[in-house]
C-alpha cells in the first residue's frame, strides 16, 4: 500500500493516514523544524529541545545566534510585504482625494518596532508602519482626526488589495479600547504560507525632517506636554527617536536585546496572556540601561553577566527610576516641572527617552516579572561560577547635586539617590569644613523648602535628577526657618528662638536680601513684630515665614 499506513491498533481494516494531505502537514513540519521550538545544540540528545533554561550560561551566544537570530529568507518575505504596503500608502491610497476638506500627502513612512530598530527575533513577524501626514497640524489633530483617517486607509485597502500580490485581512479592534490608533492588518503572500501582521499608525509629523544624533527642540516637547494627551498618546510622532535610540547600539547589545525579548515570549506572555505586562520596549530600554550601567557603555562584554544583571534589576523592580536626557532634558522650564512631576511617580518608573509623558512601567504586573527573573536566575543559563564578575548596575542613575551655602562658592557632588543623606552630609563637612550641626534642605518645585533627613534617602524625597541643596550649620540652641518670598526664593537660616525678628531681618540683610526696614514679615498670615522673640510667636524648627518687601 503506498503513502503513509497508520493502522488503527483495535481495527486493522482503518488505515487512518489514507486519504489525506500529508503533503501540506509535512510543509508545515518543515517550517517547524526551523524554528526556535526545534532547536536541538546536540542532535545526537534527541527528544531534548533547546531550552533557554537548560542553556549553559557559557553558551548563550550560541543561543542567540542559532536560535534567535531572524532568517536571511524571512527578512525578505516580510521586507516585500513591507514595500508593497508603503507604495500603496504613498502613491494609490489618498490620491486625488479630499478628506476633512484637505488634501492629504504623505510625507514619509517609517518602520518602526523590532524590525525597524533591528532587534527581530527569528520567529517574528510583525512590522509597524508609521504614516506620517499632512493633513494633521499638531497633536490635538491627530488625536481628533486619526480615526477617520484609519478608516478611510481601511475602505481603500478593501477595495485595492488586489493589486498588491497579497491576501489582506483587516484585524478588529479590542473590545473596550479607546479609538483606535493604528490599523491591524494580516499580510499573507498568495504562494506562501507565511502570514505577517503589519499595524499601520497615522501620526503628526511633529519631528520634521529628522536628522539622527541631533536633538529636538524643546518646543517640540513643550507642546506635547500642554496637548494634555495620556500618557504615551503620541508616542508615534517620535517613532523615528525611539528607532534610533535602539538602533544605534552595538550588535553585541542587540543581541542582549533579542535574549531578553524571547524569555519575556517564552516565559511570561505564555503565562499570562491575559494579564497587563511590562511592553518589549520597555524590556528594551531596562536593558539598554543595565549595559549603560554595568559597562559604562562598551561593547565587550560578557553574554552571561550582561543576562544576569537583567534579571536582577528586573527582579529588584520596586525602586528603578530610569530616564535619559538625549533628546529632551531640564533645560526649558515647562519641560523641567513636568519631568520632574513625572519622576516622583510610583516606581518602578522607565521613562521613554523620546516621549517624557509615557512611564513604559505604569500600570504592569511587575510583580510576575520579578517572580519568573527569581526563577530564570536559578537556572543553567544564569549560573556563573564567580558571581564577583557580575554587573553593578544602581537602581537609578546618580544625581548631580548642587550644594550652596551662603557666602561660599557652590560646589557640585554625584549622589546615589539611594544612599543615605548622613553619608552626603559627611561629605560636604568635610568639603566646608563645618564643626557645628549640619542641616540640608532643597527646594521644591512649587516653592517650599523641605529638610532632608539624614535617616533617609534622595529617592525618599522623589529626587530622581539635577538638584540644588542648601546648607546651613546650627550650633544649638540655634533652629532652622526658612524665610521664602514672593518670587519663591526660599532660604534657610539658623537662629536662636528666644531672638527677636529684629535679629531675623538682620540676618535676611547680611545674606543679601532687602534692608531690614525694607522687609515685611508674616507667619500663618500673620505681621511679625520687631520686638516679639521666635519663642513667644511660636515659631519652630523647620517652619516657613513669608518675607514681603516694601515698596
Amino acid at each position: 500500500m503506498a503513502g503513509p499506513i497508520i493502522l488503527d491498533p483495535a481495527d486493522p481494516t482503518n488505515n487512518l493516514a489514507k486519504g489525506k494531505r500529508w503533503d501540506l502537514v509535512a510543509k508545515e513540519a518543515v517550517h517547524c523544524l526551523r524554528q526556535t521550538c526545534c532547536y536541538i545544540e546536540d542532535p545526537s540528545r534527541g527528544w531534548q529541545v533547546q531550552d533557554l533554561y537548560e542553556t549553559p550560561a557559557d553558551r548563550l551566544d550560541a543561543f542567540v545566534g542559532q536560535s534567535l537570530q531572524p532568517q536571511w529568507e524571512r527578512k525578505k518575505e516580510m521586507q516585500d510585504a513591507w514595500q508593497r504596503i508603503v507604495q500603496f500608502l504613498r502613491d494609490k491610497c489618498f490620491q486625488d482625494e479630499l478628506i476633512l476638506d484637505r488634501e492629504i500627502k504623505v510625507l514619509k513612512v517609517v518602520k518602526a518596532g523590532s524590525s525597524g530598530k533591528g532587534t527581530t527575533l527569528k520567529c517574528s513577524s510583525d512590522v509597524d508602519l508609521v504614516l506620517f501626514l499632512s493633513c494633521f497640524y499638531n497633536f490635538k489633530e491627530q488625536a481628533q482626526y486619526r480615526e477617520v483617517i484609519i478608516r478611510f486607509i481601511q475602505e481603500k485597502l478593501d477595495h485595492c488589495s488586489r493589486s498588491l500580490a497579497y491576501n489582506i485581512s483587516l484585524l478588529p479592534s479590542r473590545v473596550g479600547a479607546r479609538a483606535p490608533r493604528s490599523l491591524s492588518l494580516q499580510v499573507q503572500a498568495r504562494k506562501s504560507s507565511e502570514v505577517i501582521q503589519v499595524d499601520v499608525l497615522p501620526a503628526f509629523n511633529a519631528l520634521g525632517s529628522f536628522c539622527p544624533g541631533t536633538k529636538p527642540s524643546p518646543e517640540i516637547y513643550e507642546d506635547l506636554i500642554k496637548s494634555d494627551g495620556h500618557p504615551g498618546e503620541f508616542s508615534s510622532s517620535f517613532t523615528e527617536l525611539q528607532k534610533h535610540f535602539v538602533k544605534s547600539c552595538p550588535p553585541k547589545v542587540k543581541s542582549l536585546l533579542r535574549l531578553v525579548k524571547h524569555w519575556q515570549l517564552q516565559y511570561l506572555k505564555s503565562k499570562h496572556r491575559k494579564v497587563p505586562l511590562p511592553s518589549k520596549y520597555a524590556l528594551e530600554l531596562l536593558t539598554i540601561y543595565a549595559w549603560e550601567m554595568g559597562t559604562d557603555e562598551s561593547d565587550n562584554f560578557e553574554m552571561d553577566e550582561a543576562f544576569v544583571a537583567v534579571m536582577k534589576l528586573l527582579r529588584d523592580h520596586e525602586d528603578i527610576c530610569i530616564y535619559w536626557t538625549k533628546y529632551y532634558d531640564f533645560q526649558n522650564e515647562v519641560v523641567r516641572s513636568y519631568i520632574k512631576h513625572k519622576l516622583k511617580e510610583c516606581r518602578p518608573i522607565i521613562l521613554d527617552p523620546a516621549d517624557p509623558t509615557n512611564n513604559l512601567a505604569k500600570g504592569k504586573r511587575w510583580d510576575l516579572v520579578a517572580k519568573e527573573a527569581v526563577r530564570c536566575l536559578r537556572q543553567a543559563c544564569c549560573y556563573i561560577e564567580d558571581p564577583s564578575r557580575g554587573w553593578q548596575v544602581q537602581r537609578a542613575r546618580e544625581i548631580q547635586v548642587t550644594v550652596k551655602k551662603t557666602g561660599e562658592e557652590a560646589k557640585i557632588l554625584s549622589v546615589n539617590p539611594y544612599s543615605l543623606i548622613w553619608k552626603t552630609k559627611t561629605r560636604i563637612k568635610n568639603m566646608y569644613d563645618i564643626t557645628g550641626n549640619l542641616r540640608l534642605s532643597f527646594q521644591e518645585p512649587d516653592g517650599n523648602r523641605q529638610p532632608l533627613s539624614s535617616r533617609k534617602t534622595l529617592a525618599d524625597y522623589g529626587i530622581f535628577s539635577k538638584v540644588g541643596i542648601r546648607v546651613l550649620e546650627v550650633f544649638p540652641p540655634e533652629i532652622q526657618v526658612f524665610v521664602k518670598e514672593s518670587g519663591d526664593q526660599n532660604k534657610p537660616y539658623a537662629i536662636d528662638p528666644d531672638d527677636s525678628i529684629w535679629v531675623l531681618k538682620e540676618k535676611i540683610e547680611a545674606a543679601g536680601g532687602p534692608y531690614v526696614d525694607d522687609q515685611i514679615l508674616k507667619f500663618q498670615g500673620r505681621k511679625l513684630k520687631n520686638h516679639h522673640s521666635l519663642r513667644d510667636l511660636q515659631i519652630k524648627d523647620c517652619d516657613t515665614i513669608m518675607l514681603i518687601r516694601r515698596d
